[in-house]
Parts: structure tokens; sequence; C-alpha cells
């Protein structure tokens, strides 16, 4: 064998050595970078053009991989959350969808409908939690005239979604018609005092009164138990009275001994004294 083919057939052996070699270090630094970034997460990127307030398509949509050291709480990295949601600003092909650009879609279900949302305050309240599709009556309390009166303002108002914020109870957002927008909001900020019903959806007319006053208590009326009128007692009928017999003096009692005698009665004025036995005489 020449000698130049012996140094080409060692020179290739070498070289493919060389190649092996750092190929497998090259591996080796990539496994050891992927353990430093940890595994990989899928987040939603968007797939084509979304308009603004559009409501998402899951064929507007598709995912991404990339390392979880990377992948903050703002990701979308479950599909359902995208769900009913529409985005605030318009997306290019290949933008990362994000927490803060989305918001829940308008549930309203007339384009001639508004909601109306209404928090618990001092003058608001909600006598039971409530979720979204429950229907609400509404009770208001005002001055009518100077004299309190109280009465139902709105009936089977459907509750579009629930406000929450830490898990505890907000309020609600209510839907109904535009021309009952300004009524509602009027008697939202200025009645004294907003009561709200969970309606007995399904079970037939809630014995709801009609608008009623309250009326000062006056006379005849009954007294309420417990009160300090129903707790005395009766008075029993007083005995007739018997004309006294004149002259007839009752004699008093004999006093008991070791017992202080009753003192003398001194006679009314204008009657005359009884009179006196002497003994001696």
């Amino acid at each position: 064998m020449l000698e130049s083919k012996r140094r080409a057939i060692i020179f290739l052996a070498l070289s493919i050595l060389l190649a092996a070699g750092a190929g497998f270090l090259f591996l080796k630094k990539i496994k050891d970078l992927n353990a430093q970034l940890g595994e990989m997460v899928e987040i939603y990127v968007a797939n084509t053009d979304i308009a603004s307030r559009a409501l998402i398509q899951p064929d507007q949509i598709t995912t991404r991989e990339i390392p979880k050291k990377f992948a903050d709480d703002s990701y979308i990295t479950d599909k359902a959350s995208l769900k009913n949601q529409v985005t605030v600003v318009p997306l290019s092909k290949g933008n990362i969808i994000t927490k803060n650009i989305i918001k829940p879609a308008t549930t309203v279900r007339d384009q001639n409908n508004r909601l109306v949302t209404v928090y618990a305050s001092g003058k608001i309240v909600f006598d039971q939690q409530l979720e979204a599709l429950d229907r609400v009556d509404i009770i208001v309390s005002h001055n009518d005239n100077g004299k309190p009166a109280t009465e139902v303002f709105m009936k089977d108002v459907p509750v579009a979604m629930v406000a929450k914020s830490d898990d505890q109870f907000r309020g609600v957002a209510l839907e109904m018609p535009f021309e009952q927008v300004p009524i509602f909001i009027h008697q939202q900020h200025y009645a004294q005092v907003m009561r709200i019903l969970k309606s007995n959806v399904g079970k037939g007319e809630l014995g709801i009164p009609e608008p009623f006053s309250e009326k000062p208590s006056g006379e005849g009326a009954p007294p309420t138990e417990g009160s300090p009128e129903s707790q005395q007692p009766a008075t029993p009928p007083a005995a007739p009275a018997t004309p006294a017999t004149p002259g007839t003096q009752t004699p008093p009692t004999a006093p008991v001994p070791g017992q202080q005698p009753p003192p003398a009665q001194t006679p009314a004025a204008g009657t005359p004294s009884p009179p006196v036995s002497n003994p001696g005489g």
C-alpha cells in the first residue's frame, strides 16, 4: 500500500472519531441546557389575524412550546380559558395570547339589552349569593312625600354574570332593556335601600305584595306579641260599691299581744266625729 494512501486512511479515521466526539459533546451540552431550562410547556398563540372584540374561534389559535422557566402566569396554557373570550387589541399571526388582552364576551342575549353592574354596598343588599343565569326581584325603599315607602321595583331580572374577588361574592351584572336602564340607575343612586332577592324560578309566582307604605301605629291597633301592653296582667273588674249604712260603726280588731296597734285614722274634713263613750260615766 502506498504511503500516501495509508496516510489518507489514517486522517479519515481520525476525522471521523473527532466528528463523533464533537457530536457527543454537543448533544451533552444541549441536554445540560435543557436540564437547566426545565421541561417544555405549550402556550397559545394566534394562528391567523384576529380582530379586536371578535369572539376567538378554535381554528384561530395554535400552540407553541417554550421552556417552562420562561412561561409566566400571563401566558395562556389552557385552551378552555379562551372559551367565550374576545381580545381587546387586534392580533397578528404568531402573536402570543396573554390574559391581560382578553376579556369575557358580552353575554347579552338581545341587542337592545344592556348589562348594568350592581355591587353590594351599604344601601344595596343581596339576600344570598347569586350565579349566572339566575333571576332576581328588586325591592326599593324610599321617601314618598315624606312618608317611608317600600315597593317592588322590578321582577324576574336575569343575571348575566357574577363579580367575585378572592372567591368572595361582590355583585352581579343585570341584563335589562335599554329603556329601563336610566330608571334603574336612578334608583340605584338615590333609593335609600335596594334589596335584591333571588327569584324562585320555575316554581310559580312569588307572593310579593303590591307596593305598600308603612303605616304609623294608631289607636285601635292590636298590641304586638311581646310588647309591654301584651305582658300586663288583666285587671279584674271592680266590685260594685256597697252603700254605707248610716250610724253603723265597725268595731276595731283587738290588737295581738306584742304587736303595735294600728294608727288611728283621721276623719275626713267635714265628717262628724263619732261620740266617745266615757268609761267612768
